[in-house]
């Protein structure tokens, strides 16, 4: 205190003055003094001072020294002296913990304290940006402090402060540079400083990581000695964590960079894994969630699967699969990599090959599956360790048929091996053991191996358990029923809802979508009655999930039977639950399962994630099966017959019309292809065509320069008046070139004059092709896509065939004009023809009155002659002229034939015409 008197000035022997006034006239000689000595020695009282006066010096000095920091750049230790002042004024001590209520209530006071002063040095952001300026100074003890000074202002005023960093012109670049400080203390503050600035700001998290944040953090931790590094490769693990999380675009960042394969190292462990320090579990422990980061099951799927690629290609998994085998690792250490390992295989066929791969350092060597297995059903083991044993047993099979088909291979009888214990004898065991706990998992991991798996559904019901010596064996789909409706023994047994859960759910997905395993569970005649007999009965909290279970099953035996069985064919089943249970009861109780507080964790990550062990009720998939048939499900049961027949009728024909439509679509589709194969040959007649253009053309050049030779010589002959033999031989040489190029013309003319005609087939054939195929489209298009309208769904398909078919129909309209006026020149013809045929039938019908005539006459003359012989006259007279009379009527007859040889022809060719 006596330097601060010295200070301020001597008071009168008896008057100390209080700690407020001090600060004011401190502040004053700050304000007031010209010489930077006087204003130093101020502010370096003020300091002093800042901590036992926190209201008073915050209330009064801030103004003045943030003037100080504006007018005394030149100095730093007045610039240091103030930035300790400001950081004693908006920090709060949090090192020292309260130890009773009264301490409590004033560390909150002093926390309000430090949120005012802070919202106070915030409200004018040109203080932020005076305060990112200074930290280019050089200085250790400005920079120092003003990296302090802005964490804490960070920690109390998150959000704005990030968002005037954000706007200041170069705010971020100027931080990140503080991790090339060569100074340890800077660079480590500023470790703590960028986590802060990071947190739930992804414009800055991007900003930070393309200003070669992975580079330098990356550098850092192989610095310091990776995994048995010290605190500060935790600092650097959280910030790389805190750019990393849901942030895609960073993900990528550092996927694209090559900065996985730096990965790789961090995991590499000793054969002697005994005595880890804690820093190294915190350290190992964080690497581990950086990986599970990039292969979260919430990031889109693209970038997952091209981040598993590159953690195999780089052997990054199979470092994981290493320390996954290792022994004396820590326990927590070996549920995160086992979470790890499941994230990195799951939906990845190559990493869940290798996976399935791996093996065991046993004698003999074991799978790696059976082993995890093995912990997953011991009760001794920890709860989060079988929870992680059981989620990276989901991902090895999810989207996995031939993992799923290899599991359930080890329970069939060919392929059962007593020598060895297999997955599949694990999964049995742990299903009908004593421990709920085990019967949970097992049943949740057998049902992710019938996973959207038909085959694997119908493989499983061949499975056979032997019971007890003795008795036949029973099948897996009977033994589990059997577990179930014999409550007695499961009360003996020491069972829970966890186990009757389990084996509900398992039969869930066992017959869900599967109507042969449907017919197999109704066969035996005591699950329906049981079923029944649960959903009915009045039972407390804890049961109605069993029931919400029982009816979910039920229901699926109702939505999937093929009506196979007389005794439990839809109907019947329907009329069942009507009687016994009545139907808004049934939906009542089958909408219970998705209102219970643990189905909604369940489904909001795949995870088995659970505080406690009777917490552990639903698996994430199966949630997602109840979504799927809930309101299916409810619709089939509150359905009329009448309903489901009509229901069924619309389905056939809509499945006709789709079944009309692909017909066409395909008939279209190998139209197409015709199409543009005879495209293909017209393009390469053409292109042959052309190229023999360009040879006749050719030879034509080459033949007019012969000619221009020939005369040249015929000219060179006149002129001499005679010709030698030499020239005599060129001549006739040059004749005979002549007389070949011109054959080869005109065999070149010819073959063009076919490829032409093909070209002209070619494309009549398709014009005709084409329009055949829009007439039958059209007429396929008028007589369905009224029917198909109806499927519910398909609207913006149909549009798109309604508008195709417009654009046909429109075609179809040009070429009926087209029609039409062919048909009226045909109309004018017929007219004609239809004269011309009425012409003809009078004169066919005047043939007809002459040949009656002439047969009349022949009559006449016949009787003629007869009563001339009965009379006895034979005069010459007579007979001269009935000859004359039959001459001529001969002649008649003559040009009669010759006129109906004529019509003959004349119908013939008519028609033609």
């Amino acid at each position: 205190m006596n330097y601060i008197w010295e200070v301020v000035g001597r008071q009168p022997t008896g008057q100390q003055p209080s700690g407020a006034e001090t600060i004011q006239k401190l502040c004053d000689r700050m304000a007031s003094s010209t010489l930077l000595e006087d204003r130093r020695d101020a502010v370096r009282a003020i300091k002093s001072l800042s901590k036992k006066y926190r209201v008073e010096v915050g209330t009064m000095a801030m103004d003045h020294l943030l003037r100080i920091l504006q007018s005394d750049r030149t100095d730093t230790e007045i610039l240091g002296y103030a930035l300790d002042t400001l950081y004693n004024i908006v920090c709060s001590d949090e090192e020292e913990e309260p130890e009773d209520s009264e301490e409590e209530n004033q560390q909150k006071q002093e926390d309000d304290l430090g949120a005012r002063f802070t919202e106070e040095f915030i409200g004018e952001p040109d203080n932020i940006t005076l305060l990112l300026t200074l930290l280019e100074e050089f200085d250790f003890h400005v920079r120092w402090r003003g990296v302090k000074l802005l964490t804490v202002l960070l920690k109390s005023q998150c959000a704005p402060v990030q968002s005037i960093v954000l706007v200041s012109p170069m705010g971020v670049s100027r931080l990140m540079d503080l991790l090339a400080d060569s100074r340890e203390v800077i660079r480590n503050d500023g470790l703590l400083l960028l986590q802060q600035l990071t947190k739930g700001n992804t414009a800055i998290q991007k900003i930070v990581a393309f200003e070669n944040a992975f580079e330098r953090l990356l550098e850092i931790i192989t610095e310091e000695g990776s995994s048995d590094g010290g605190i500060v490769v935790e600092d650097c693990l959280l910030l790389l964590l805190n750019l990393l999380k849901n942030n895609s675009s960073n993900q990528n960042f550092l996927k694209e960079g090559s900065y996985i394969q730096k990965m790789k190292p961090w995991f590499e462990v000793g054969d002697d894994n005994s005595g880890w320090s804690a820093q190294k579990v915190t350290n190992l422990h964080l690497m581990l969630q950086l990986v599970r980061v990039m292969v979260s099951p919430v990031n889109s799927p693209g970038a997952t699967a091209s981040c598993q690629k590159a953690m195999f290609q780089c052997g990054l998994l199979q470092q994981l699969c290493t320390i996954l085998m290792a022994t004396g690792v820590p326990a927590d250490i070996l549920t995160e990599t086992i979470n790890t390992v499941s994230e990195v295989i799951r939906g990845s066929e190559v990493n869940q090959d290798y996976f399935a791969s791996v093996n065991a350092p046993s004698n003999p060597p074991r799978p790696a599956i059976v082993v995890l297995l093995m912990s997953m059903v011991n009760e001794r083991q920890p709860f989060v360790l079988r929870c992680a044993v059981l989620y990276c047993f989901q991902c090895f099979l999810y989207k996995n048929h031939k993992g799923q088909g290899e599991i359930v291979a080890t329970l069939l009888p060919s392929t059962i091996d007593a020598s060895s214990i297999s997955a599949g004898q694990l999964l049995c065991g742990g299903l009908f053991s004593a421990d709920s706990l085990s019967n949970w998992c097992a049943a949740v991991a057998l049902a992710h191996a019938l996973q959207d798996n038909l085959t694997q559904k119908e493989q499983l019901l061949r499975v056979q358990l032997a019971t007890s010596l003795g008795k036949p064996p029973v099948s897996l789909l009977q033994q589990c029923t059997n577990s179930l409706s014999q409550g007695d023994k499961l009360e003996r047994r020491g069972s829970r809802v966890q186990t009757k859960v389990g084996l509900l759910m398992l039969l869930c997905t066992w017959i869900s979508n599967c109507p042969i395993a449907v017919m197999h569970f109704l066969h035996n005649q005591d699950n329906v009655p049981f079923l029944t007999g649960q959903i009915s009965e009045n039972l407390g909290e804890d049961e109605r999930l069993v029931q919400g279970l029982c009816a979910l099953l039920l229901g699926i035996c109702i939505y999937y039977n093929d009506n196979s069985l007389e005794n439990y064919t839809k109907e019947k089943l329907k009329q069942l639950i009507e009687k016994r249970i009545g139907k808004e009861n049934f939906v009542e109780k089958l909408g219970f399962i998705s209102k219970h507080e643990l189905y909604s964790r369940a489904a909001q990550k795949p995870q088995p994630a659970f505080s406690a062990p009777e917490h552990m009720l639903f698996d994430h998939e199966f949630t997602k099966l109840i979504k799927e048939l809930e309101g299916m499900i409810t619709k089939a049961v509150l359905k009329s017959s009448e309903e489901e027949k009509k229901e069924e009728e619309v389905k056939k024909t809509l499945e006709q019309h789709d079944s009309i439509v692909t017909q066409y679509k395909e008939l279209i589709r190998e139209q197409d292809c015709q199409i543009n194969e005879l495209k293909e040959q017209v393009a390469s007649l053409t292109s042959q065509s052309e190229t023999l253009q360009s040879t006749v053309t050719q030879q034509f050049s080459q033949m007019q320069q012969h000619k221009d030779q020939y005369n040249i010589l015929k000219l060179k002959l006149g002129k001499d008046g005679h010709v030698n033999s030499l020239q005599t031989e060129e001549q006739s040489r040059l004749r005979k070139k002549l007389e070949e190029l011109q054959r080869q013309n005109q065999l070149l003319q010819t073959q063009l004059t076919e490829r032409d005609s093909l070209m002209t087939s070619l494309v009549c054939v398709c014009v005709i092709s084409y329009r055949i195929v829009i007439a039958v489209y059209a007429n396929a298009s008028k007589c369905h896509f009224r029917g198909i309208c109806a499927k519910p769904g398909d609207e913006s398909v149909l549009k798109c065939y309604e508008e195709q078919v417009q654009a046909l129909l429109e075609s179809k309209e040009l070429m009926e004009k087209e029609l039409s006026s062919a048909t009226s020149s045909a109309a004018v013809m017929q007219t004609e023809k239809s004269k011309l045929q009425q012409e003809l039938q009078e004169s066919k019908k005047e043939q007809d009155d002459l040949l009656m005539l002439l047969a009349d006459q022949d009559q006449k003359i016949l009787s003629l002659k007869h009563r001339l012989q009965d009379l006895g006259e034979t005069t010459a007279n007579t007979n001269l002229s009935l000859t004359h009379f039959e001459k001529e009527t001969e002649g008649h007859r003559a040009d009669l034939l010759i006129f109906r040889r004529i019509t003959y022809l004349f119908i013939f060719f008519v028609p033609a015409f």
